[in-house]
């Protein structure tokens, strides 16, 4: 089944393309409401990056897939960045999911892992209360678009007082240039809950590939107590523009980790943002990204704190490499009524190379008085006096910087929650810095 879509999307084909798939009224409306947005809002302005010169309107086409009944049938690329996931897993491809596997024990206690079409069909009063509560769909173009044209995804919840104790993870792959790949990730984590979640973002195209939007969407709900750890890495083709919105709602002390590894190869909007709306609430946030080629990428991290007592961290770590470009925003945020809220956040970007640029861009907003806040940044090359101690050791001097840029990177590579997918990500790192 194919269903084309027009550029950009009208209402007319949001509406036959939701019921060609047999989903609820109300997400048809939902999405007929999204193409209707996207013809009237601007594309996002992030800070130095030119994104409405991108080809945002390549989408793409629906184009069904088959589902498997066994992991063994997945094409081999899949099952090679699949891992072990023994608790659970999604899979999508291209346009839809095509596996997915939750352990017993897990069901019993009423934990949902699943694809996102299939839980708006089956726990659709629970879908329909989160979703685009986190990102509106009026946010701008982009994100309204997403609530039009969004494919399989995921969907986790996991119920008060329950913990998850191995991660569960989904792999969202994309082997057809023409197909739409716009997955939305939706997690509700209830009252005093606990649980990690993995994802690999990937493509592998057969030859030449044209120009292709991932537009994506996470949303995460943390309830008082609960505790959400979010790993993500994404190694998409040159060709694919990879542009990725996450928010995260915090209550009573709740608490969200992400761990971000933005290893794409094409251009790249990452914005990651942590709404501490509950007293006592907590965020720490770590990105890295490799630049290579004439890539341009926008990576913002941001934190609002609006409870009292609320603590946020961020870190990110970019290496440059060639002739890309990258602003990476830092914004901490915290509104009046925020009493004893602390802020902090640390940008660092690595150059390799004269014509490769990276600006850092903390920045502070304060409107509470008895609060805590800081900032630190810095640009710069490999440190000589360290490349120089090595090299006294024995130590060759390209080794040396390999070593270096490594030991820069490990705060975030150290934090993947699962080996396997933490050694995918050294892999990734020696395979973009390497060239």
């Amino acid at each position: 089944m194919s269903t084309q879509l027009s550029t950009p999307v009208n209402r007319q084909t949001a509406e036959a393309l939701s019921r060609s798939k047999g989903e609820p009224d109300w997400l048809t409306e939902l999405r007929a409401k999204g193409a209707e947005l996207a013809e009237a809002l601007d594309w996002p302005k992030p800070e130095k990056v030119r994104i409405d010169r991108w080809e945002l309107t390549a989408l793409g086409s629906y184009k069904e897939e088959p589902a498997v009944e066994a992991a063994e049938q997945l094409p081999e690329a899949v099952r090679e960045l699949s891992g072990d996931a023994p608790a659970g897993f999604v899979v999508q491809r291209n346009s839809g999911a095509v596996w997915k596997q939750l352990s017993p024990e897990l069901q019993a206690k009423g934990v949902i892992f699943t694809d996102l079409e299939t839980a708006a069909r089956e726990h659709g009063e629970l879908v329909r209360k989160h979703l685009f509560q986190a990102v509106p769909q009026d946010e701008n173009k982009l994100t309204a678009l997403h609530s039009a044209v969004w494919n399989g995804g995921v969907f986790l919840y996991v119920p008060r007082n329950t913990e998850v104790d191995i991660p569960l993870q989904a792999l969202l792959f994309s082997d057809n240039a023409e197909a739409t790949f716009a997955p939305h990730v939706l997690i509700v984590a209830e009252s005093n809950s606990r649980v990690t979640y993995v994802d690999n973002v990937a493509s592998a195209y057969p030859g030449q590939a044209g120009t292709l939007v991932k537009p994506a969407v996470v949303e995460i709900f943390v309830k008082p107590g609960a505790h959400v750890r979010f790993a993500s890495i994404h190694h998409l083709a040159e060709s694919v523009i990879d542009a990725t919105y996450r928010r995260a709602i915090v209550e009573n002390d709740g608490r969200i980790e992400w761990i971000i590894g933005d290893l794409h190869e094409g251009h790249t909007l990452s914005d990651t943002k942590s709404v501490l709306k509950g007293n006592g609430s907590t965020s720490d946030a770590k990105v890295i990204s490799v630049g290579t080629k004439s890539q341009q990428m926008s990576l913002t991290t941001g934190a609002v704190h609006i409870g009292r007592s609320s603590e946020s961290g961020m870190v990110t770590r970019a290496v440059m490499k060639d002739e890309a470009r990258a602003i990476i925003n830092g914004i901490t945020k915290i509104e009046k009524g925020a009493t004893k809220a602390n802020g902090e956040q640390t940008e660092k970007v690595l150059m390799l190379s004269p014509k490769a640029r990276g600006d850092a861009n903390p920045i502070l907003l304060i409107d509470e008085d008895d609060v805590k806040a800081g900032h630190a940044a810095s640009v710069g090359q490999v440190n000589p006096e360290q490349v120089y101690y090595l090299m006294s050791r024995g130590i060759s001097k390209r080794e040396a910087e390999r070593l270096i840029i490594h030991g820069f990177l490990a705060p975030v590579v150290s934090e993947i929650p699962i080996e396997a997918v933490q050694e995918q990500l050294r892999q990734l790192l020696e395979r973009k810095l390497e060239g």
